[in-house]
């Protein structure tokens, strides 16, 4: 079985654990706001931005300088004891680096190309940057590779990070993601009009697309028994279509499934899912149906989405981060905000929270579906 020893994030509620924890439980997100800069033409838009003040990337490391790798060595400033402590024991080869992005250093290359910045290398936005950027940084000579998956990157860097440690590659691994804020990405986004023009509301009538939030998370993985375990991990690409759903969500339920056969779980264990809920009209409308068929409306269930925005390729380690929250501090569930919105009575009835609740078994699920069909489940429990 693997463990989470150690866990760094920050995101629109906050920079670290205290922080993000006590956001949460109060459904407050201080870095969701409205902005302007981003869209072609001025207009204007929601974002989920980092409030917090990153470190500076070393000299020595000029050519990898970006928003990006500087989120991430805010995540790895809060575990960094735990890392130098894995380090010193398994060795430099030993540890593995795994991570996830949509965007590395974008906005970085975009900067240059407007005539806003001098200082730019590839390596900046290359999208292998993160996880090479971090191992150089820690000295480390192990396993070191980036994934890019849309919206499932960062959750299929744990379940990668997992596999070296099972395959005997590595002792420890290092997994998570990060992404930033970008014009392409918002602009794209918003030419697919699936940008919406306030903060989103997952799985409300009035839902009108996603809000994109920037952020990023790191765990440390062992085998060594912890707090918090890796139940069971699921994956799968149905290919449906470059950009929407599958329509019945076969991919999803696969990804699911095959979690819960691993976990060795029925439906019923589950307390609580994290669903991925962006808050565009076919992915909640399809994920609802799975979830649906799947567990009914026996497991509470909600989207975080409105209190990070999405945070695109850190979106699945992001808010395994907040489950790993949920379960070490034994905050209640976070429910959906329909505070400024109605509830979609169309969808099919999956769960849905409308107020906090505890959580009554110590087993969460977290769902992250990308485009080009590419979907991850995550299940965490507390031993």
């Amino acid at each position: 079985m693997m463990f989470i020893s150690a866990v760094g994030m920050l995101n629109a509620l906050g920079a670290g654990a205290d922080e993000v924890a006590g956001n949460l439980q109060r459904g407050v997100a201080p870095g969701m706001r409205a902005d302007s800069g981003w869209l072609i033409g001025g207009k204007p838009c929601w974002i989920g931005r980092v409030e917090a003040q990153l470190p500076a990337v070393p000299s020595r490391l000029a050519a990898h300088n970006s928003r990006n790798n500087q989120l991430l060595l805010a995540a790895l400033a809060q575990i960094d004891a735990e890392v130098q402590l894995a380090i010193a024991r398994f060795g430099a080869d030993r540890v593995a680096v795994v991570l996830g992005t949509s965007t590395s250093g974008l906005d970085e290359g975009d900067r240059f190309i407007s005539g806003d910045s001098a200082n730019y290398h590839y390596f900046q936005q290359e999208l292998g940057d993160p996880s090479r950027f971090l191992a150089d940084y820690l000295h480390l000579s192990g396993p070191a590779y980036t994934l890019s998956t849309a919206c499932s990157s960062s959750a299929r860097a744990l379940i990668s990070g997992q596999r070296l440690i099972d395959a005997g590659l590595a002792d420890v691994a290092i997994v998570g993601g990060a992404d930033t804020l970008s014009r392409m990405p918002l602009n794209g986004f918003d030419s697919l009009e699936s940008l919406s023009s306030g903060r989103c509301v997952p799985f409300s009538q009035q839902r009108a697309g996603i809000t994109i939030g920037e952020g990023a998370a790191l765990m440390l993985l062992t085998r060594e028994p912890q707090p918090v375990a890796i139940l069971g991990v699921g994956e799968s690409s149905d290919a449906w279509h470059m950009s929407a759903p599958h329509p019945e969500g076969e991919g999803a339920k696969r990804a699911i499934q095959m979690a819960l056969q691993q976990a060795g779980l029925a439906t019923d264990d589950v307390g609580y899912i994290n669903l991925h809920g962006t808050a565009t009209r076919l992915n909640d409308q399809i994920e609802a149906g799975v979830v649906s068929a799947l567990f009914g409306d026996r497991v509470p269930c909600s989207s975080t989405k409105h209190l990070t925005g999405h945070t695109l390729g850190a979106a699945g380690i992001v808010e395994a981060a907040l489950c790993w929250l949920i379960l070490t501090r034994d905050l209640p569930l976070p429910p959906q905000d329909f505070s400024a919105s109605t509830p979609d009575s169309t969808l099919p009835d999956c769960g849905l929270l409308m107020v906090p609740a505890p959580l009554a078994r110590p087993v969460v699920m977290s769902n992250s579906f990308a485009f080009g069909g590419n979907n991850a489940c995550l299940i965490l429990g507390a031993l």
